[in-house]
């Protein structure tokens, strides 16, 4: 496929049960000359009116803050397909109290410290297990949000075709932040970091402490460096004066998240660009499980 020059981003800070003061927020832009430039953000109140907007034509390439499939220590154990489109239509046919129950049942069996199953790109990315149903609920995020990229007819580099012109992709914007913010990339056998958090949606921890570390964020991906050194995608962000101070002000981090998954798209697609026909993603990628573009491996 022939790809437009400035090419089309968008990244998604997702929520699997939006409203109208915490909604679905997504980030647009374009990446030309190596930057990622934040043309503008997008608020769904509601899943039906985010998935209308994902049925539109493209072109573009988005990362998606929410997981593309379950672990596949998870599926084998329930008997549940291994193929991922049978997964996905298994899982989307299932109610929340259903997905609850099934997977509380599963952690039950497990011993302290292996409670949960987890994806291979956890390792590398520090993210939660998809089987996750609360704090975050991830498990949810997945059951409304993957459905509806299908049905949308998107593409899923390395778990399904569909439009070429609508690339979607996992991003993670916690894997972004923390390298910017702590110095510390997830890998395999490294121990656990103190994390700098950068945001919160109650209001008595929207400390000065936050405020100043998303600032920091911000500083950095404009600038392409932070403390710690360089920002690991590459890519440098374009931002307007009110597009920063409104990055910065946001003590809730939905627009930044947005934007960090917006980051990410832009870094997958100028692989693509390059020649990498799987986005940066490992080719003993688990077809079933998925990858969170970015996570290394």
């Amino acid at each position: 496929m022939t790809r437009t020059v400035p090419h089309p981003l968008v990244g998604c800070d997702f929520s699997s049960s939006p409203t109208p003061r915490k909604p679905i927020v997504v980030a647009h832009g374009t990446l030309a000359q190596g930057r990622v430039v934040l043309s503008r953000l997008e608020r769904f109140k509601t899943l039906e009116a985010w998935a209308a907007w994902l049925a539109e034509p493209g072109p573009w390439t988005g990362a998606f803050d929410f997981p593309f499939g379950l672990p596949r220590e998870l599926v084998t154990s329930l008997g549940w397909p291994t193929d991922w489109l049978a997964c996905m239509r298994h899982y989307a046919g299932l109610s929340r109290a259903e997905i609850r129950a099934t997977f509380a049942a599963f952690c039950h069996a497990r011993p302290v410290g292996g409670k949960f199953a987890h994806r291979a790109t956890d390792a590398f990315a520090g993210s939660s297990p998809s089987m996750k149903w609360v704090n975050p609920p991830v498990a949810f995020m997945l059951h409304a949000g993957v459905p509806r990229l299908l049905a949308a007819g998107v593409a899923l580099p390395g778990l399904h075709a569909g439009d070429p012109a609508r690339v979607a992709l996992e991003g993670y914007p916690g894997l972004l932040a923390r390298e910017v913010l702590d110095g510390w990339r997830p890998r395999p056998g490294l121990a656990g970091v103190a994390r700098r958090s950068y945001k919160s949606d109650e209001v008595a921890r929207q400390t000065p402490e936050r405020l100043i570390a998303r600032k920091e964020l911000v500083d950095a991906l404009e600038t392409g460096h932070g403390r710690h050194g360089p920002v690991s995608p590459g890519l440098r962000l374009k931002l307007s004066h009110a597009q920063r101070d409104m990055l910065v002000a946001d003590a809730s981090g939905d627009a930044l998240d947005a934007v960090l998954c917006l980051l990410q798209a832009g870094r997958a697609e100028s692989l693509y660009q390059a020649g990498d026909a799987g986005y940066g993603m490992p080719a003993q990628m688990d077809a079933l499980e998925g990858w969170i573009v970015g996570a290394g491996g």
